[in-house]
């Protein structure tokens, strides 16, 4: 298979007039192709007056290639087999996020009838729940953004790009997710994305996969304690519907997402070794998306050949501290994403056609030991709490959110009602001063970020944008330690994914299962 790369196509670029364009690359002609597909497409709109699409494209041809450096020849496709010893006992998975669900799927395959344990809901009935709660500010901590089947990115964007090294782990991922009802073109899109709505049809199908092979979901199941012999895990606690019950465990696989924090608190208090992790906090930034696009594609944004724009920026500012955007939904909403009671949460959601008025993304500033201001391992989980706390009480105490347009907050003063952005957080916004939100310092990083970031993107400091607080739950506030055998201080329990502080985001998550479970496999 021979990998054909730096395509320069116009964005009206039909299938026929890409694969002639490859055959020209080739020298051969278009009918010589075999096996043709493409395996990336990206936007080049470095030039506002050129803008246009980059592909890769694979392809088989008999016929022998001269040299270029835009072909190579690609190495035979690896496959991941999961053959793991069965030692009498199923494996349990705690966690049905993309964590949960490969390490369950992986399990799953080698015959091992994995069982889930997920404390929220299943996807339809946490739909339900979370629709609730966005009208109504009623809450339920056990079902909601953040716990529930499929974890906290169902209700997100369902980005899959990753900074990690693209392997047979995350081809495997990639693979499932299609398989599973995800788009195509997620499989060659330089930024691939799922869309909320089409994560929800994923989930449940890799659900039924996983449950055709021999595991079992147990939903409204949390784990509650660790029983351990010898610094051996034997059994665990759960508490399921109001009532505790014990489960013999020989291997769990932690996979608690960042927001379990009564877990971790659990963790902790049993002996498990776990340290304090670097993390981010600020506020959703909000702008009309034509804006966004108008910014990025000049006067192609009006071209029917792309979709909503997206951004992503980074400052480094004097003083040390790091700013930046994350999570950028285009055409999507803020959402309420809280999971304790009194205290409010934003993050970002987007749908697949990404069609919504308006672009919000996380800016965010890095925290770490020094704004915790203890060594206690979970001194970061704290101070989301206490940031959590301030934006409940700003909010007006019952889950309206504390927000602010931009121009105001660069002066400190007080919004007063929105301008020309229209929030789209649900149950409603509540306008106020941020600086009485975020420690000074973290404030003044946002505003020196905002100006920073302006002149990449033109109208990133538009007066009317909108900031809606507060986002806390980029990523774990801690990592819960394990050795080159994946497991923890107490053996058999192997931390993974993005709760246990080794992943961030749907890819990097559930590869990190993957590698987990596969290191049993050598064992």
């Amino acid at each position: 298979m021979l990998r054909i790369n730096n395509l320069k196509q116009p964005l009206d670029v039909t299938e026929e007039k890409l694969k002639s364009a490859t055959a020209a690359k080739l020298k051969c002609k278009p009918d010589d192709l075999l096996d043709f597909r493409i395996s990336k497409k990206s936007v080049d709109a470095r030039n506002k007056q050129n803008v246009h699409f980059v592909f890769s494209v694979d392809c088989n041809l008999s016929a022998q290639v001269s040299a270029d450096k835009d072909i190579e020849v690609l190495p035979p496709e690896e496959k991941l087999i999961f053959k793991i010893k069965n030692d009498g006992v199923r494996p349990v998975v705690v966690g049905s996020g993309p964590a949960g669900m490969f390490a369950g799927l992986a399990l799953a395959e080698a015959g091992l009838r994995p069982i889930i344990l997920e404390r929220g809901a299943d996807v339809d009935t946490r739909q339900k729940k979370v629709d609730a709660f966005w009208k109504t500010g009623k809450l339920d901590t056990e079902t909601n953004v953040q716990f529930g089947e499929g974890g906290a990115g169902t209700f997100s964007d369902g980005k899959l790009m990753s900074g990690i090294k693209k392997d047979k782990f995350t081809a495997k991922v990639m693979h499932e997710l299609y398989a599973a009802g995800a788009p195509a073109e997620i499989l060659y899109l330089a930024k691939p994305h799922i869309g909320t709505d089409n994560l929800r049809i994923v989930v449940r199908s890799i659900r039924k996969k996983i449950e055709s092979l021999g595991g079992e979901y147990r939903f409204n199941s949390r784990l509650d304690g660790l029983i351990v012999k010898d610094s051996q895990l034997s059994a665990i606690k759960v508490r399921h519907d109001g009532e505790d019950y014990e489960l013999p465990a020989t291997r769990l696989f932690l996979a608690i997402g960042h927001s379990a924090r009564d877990t971790f608190e659990m963790l902790h208090n049993a002996g498990v070794f776990m340290m304090q992790k670097p993390f981010s906090v600020g506020a959703r930034i909000e702008h009309k998306q034509a804006l966004i696009n108008k910014a990025q594609y000049g006067s192609a944004s009006q071209s029917p050949y792309l979709g909503a724009a997206d951004y992503k920026l980074a400052v480094h500012l004097p003083k040390g501290r790091s700013v930046y955007t994350f999570c950028m939904c285009p055409g999507g909403a803020v959402v309420a994403a809280a999971s304790e009671e009194g205290r409010v949460v934003t993050n970002g959601m987007s749908e697949f056609a990404r069609d919504k008025e308006n672009a919000n993304a996380a800016l965010l500033v890095g925290v770490d030991e020094a704004d915790f201001a203890s060594k206690h391992p979970l001194a970061g989980m704290y101070f989301q709490r206490k940031l959590e706390e301030r934006a409940f009480a700003l909010g007006g105490k019952n889950y309206h959110a504390p927000a602010q347009l931009i121009g105001d907050f660069m002066q400190a003063k007080k919004s007063q009602k929105s301008g020309d952005v229209t929030p789209s957080y649900q149950p409603a916004v509540a306008w106020t001063n941020l600086s009485a939100l975020y420690p000074a310092d973290i404030a003044d990083a946002m505003r020196a970020g905002i100006i920073e970031m302006a002149k990449k993107l033109r109208g990133f400091d538009s007066y009317d944008a909108v900031l809606t607080g507060v986002e806390t739950r980029s990523s774990s506030p801690v990592r819960i330690v394990r050795d080159e055998t994946m497991q923890s201080n107490i053996k058999g329990l192997y931390p993974c994914g993005e709760g246990a502080g080794y992943a961030g985001g749907i890819t990097s998550s559930a590869a990190d299962a993957l590698k987990v479970v596969f290191a049993l496999c050598e064992q």
